[in-house]
């Protein structure tokens, strides 16, 4: 009996190989944008002609001399890479050797290339299996063009099946964008049908360039954090480029920015994103991190906006999960969790690094809008030298409709609402030690369902029945303890929710009304003890606990540069 298995032929090998790699428009523009960075280009110029099928990516990179322009579209053929032990060394974003060669099965290809210090320019143009087809001098400034034309023509049934133009133009974009947060001192230029569409200014950090791919965020609604954190233990050295070498550091480096929870947020987690080595990645397991970080710091069914790049040691990431190396496999994912943890925490802290901050409320901005321009205000705090440190920075000054401490620091004024304030202390003092103490006597509750009885004992709360329809607390939350309502605030946790739900229902009753007097002292030791808390910026319900002045807000509003004499007409 003849077997039914058989070798396929190498034009079919070839097809499927190049359909993994290349599915869109914007996967070509992926590629040939990644080569263009290994290539060391500081400015990529992208064209696009979505009807005609023809993209058109040149660089300012190092170039390709005859020799590699001959090989660039062969199988396989790469730069990056010379052995399986390289796998573990990955420093660049390609190293397949297949986009290229995908783009001789999948359409026309040619290229335009020019080495950095090379006398001469090269055009080659390439047929089927990367072969070159023709070759001629030309006249070109250092860097590399590549032009794609005619996509998918020889598989009509892949055109078919694609988004519309609109939409394959809206993937480039987003892919564009990516690709930019991760290397933010790229200039970009995008055209489309000859026309400009849009373009990307180099900035010098991430958190700046955000503000262009998210014009809706303003410079004071994002912190950004830089850190230089140790490798895992037992992990080999990363080794860092320097010129034409590399060299071992024992330190990974974190980058992280994050959207402030009382200023800005999102309705969905579209804005959560991971990237390592210079690309972005789909990392479950980190973004559910991010996640968590931010939990109870944002209102109900908002998400945060982060921007996290690791830079690490290639060994501890293998790129082979996904032709579009968007997924990896990533080792010592329980440390990575861990500094990620520690980051954004600290980002979300108030320290005397971030005190100063710019005025965020719209009305309160709008008003500021209306004074003059930013200038010299001759403003000298009374000691300039001193070290103003959290928990100390703070200085409680006065309190307004028994609602509202007034606080005052080196840098201007902040408003603190006392209730939320108090609310979070004592919701992260819960979350780390969720104590349950002997009440007597015992609480007796009425009429409760089984629904609320088993939502009691899951929060740990021991509870048994104490006559018809009656049921005895035997134990409460250590807060409730000197409190009148106690059994009021039971019931309410007999209602649902899990250990953190109960954990904020506690701290939300138990916290400082608003309306109740306070002395100096007691706001004093309720800013010292707000401000080390983890998430000083939100209540856990996402609300915005304080209100923040700048001084140079101040004098710019009360117009305090004006000079004496001149602004009496004199």
């Amino acid at each position: 009996m003849a077997s039914t298995i058989q070798a396929l032929p190498t034009e079919v090998v070839y097809l499927i190989t190049a359909g993994e790699v290349i599915d869109s428009l914007a996967s070509v523009v992926r590629e040939l944008v990644e080569n263009s960075l290994d290539a060391g280009a500081t400015r990529i110029v992208v064209s696009l002609w979505p009807q005609q099928w023809q993209i058109r990516v040149a660089d300012n990179g190092c170039g390709m001399n005859l020799d590699d322009l001959q090989q660039a579209a062969t199988a396989h053929s790469t730069s990056k890479i010379r052995s399986s032990a390289d796998l573990w060394k990955i420093n660049s974003l390609g190293f397949r050797g297949e986009a290229l060669h995908s783009l001789t099965t999948l359409a026309d290809l040619e290229i335009l290339s020019r080495p950095v210090g090379g006398k001469l320019g090269w055009r080659m143009i390439y047929g089927d299996g990367g072969k070159v087809v023709e070759v001629e001098v030309t006249a070109i400034a250092p860097g590399t063009v590549v032009t794609v034309s005619h996509l998918f023509g020889n598989c009509s049934s892949r055109r078919q099946g694609l988004p519309t133009a609109a939409q394959q133009m809206k993937a480039v974009q987003a892919t564009i964008h990516q690709i930019a947060l991760c290397h933010p001192r790229v200039t970009w230029q995008i055209w489309q049908n000859d026309r400009q569409w849009f373009t990307i200014c180099p900035a010098a950090t991430t958190g700046q360039l955000l503000q262009q791919i998210l014009p809706q965020v303003r410079q004071g609604d994002l912190q950004e954090v830089k850190l230089e954190i140790p490798n895992p233990p037992h992990s080999p050295l990363p080794l860092i480029p320097r010129g034409d070498s590399t060299f071992p550091t024992p330190h990974s480096a974190l980058n992280l920015v994050v959207g402030l929870p009382d200023r800005t947020h999102r309705h969905r987690p579209d804005w959560v994103r991971v990237a390592i080595n210079g690309r972005i990645v789909k990392t479950p397991e980190l973004e559910q991190t991010i996640l968590s970080a931010f939990h109870r710091t944002l209102p109900r069914d908002r998400y945060p906006i982060c921007f996290l790049h690791l830079a690490i040691s290639p060994d501890q990431i293998n790129w082979n999960r996904n032709p579009a190396k968007t997924e990896i496999y990533l080792n010592e994912i329980i440390y990575w969790q861990e500094q990620i943890t520690l980051a954004i925490n600290q980002a979300l802290s108030i320290s005397s690094t971030n005190l100063k901050e710019a005025v965020h409320t719209t009305r309160v901005s709008k008003l500021l809008k209306a004074a003059e321009a930013k200038g010299g205000y001759n403003f000298n705090p009374q000691n300039p030298n001193e070290n103003h440190q959290t928990p100390n920075s703070l200085k409680a000054v006065a309190q307004v409709s028994n609602t509202y401490i007034v606080a005052e620091h080196s840098g201007g004024m902040w408003l603190v609402e006392q209730h939320i304030a108090h609310e979070r202390v004592l919701y992260e003092q819960l979350c780390d030690d969720w104590q349950l103490v002997p009440v007597e006597p015992s609480i007796i509750l009425y009429q409760l369902s089984p629904a609320q009885v088993l939502q009691l004992q899951r929060i740990g709360l021991e509870i048994e029945p104490f006559g018809e329809q009656l049921w005895a607390v035997r134990n409460i939350p250590a807060p409730l303890q000197p409190r009148d309502d106690c059994a009021e605030a039971i019931l309410e946790l007999s209602w649902g929710g899990d250990l953190q739900t109960a954990q904020v229902a506690v701290a939300c009753r138990s916290a400082i009304r608003n309306g109740t007097p306070m002395n100096q002292q007691e706001m004093q030791t309720l800013l010292d003890n707000w401000q080390r808390t983890r998430n000083p910026r939100t209540c856990p319900h996402g609300r915005p606990i304080y209100l923040s002045l700048e001084e140079s807000a101040l004098a710019r509003f009360f117009r305090r540069n004006w000079v004496i004499g001149k602004s009496h007409g004199i």
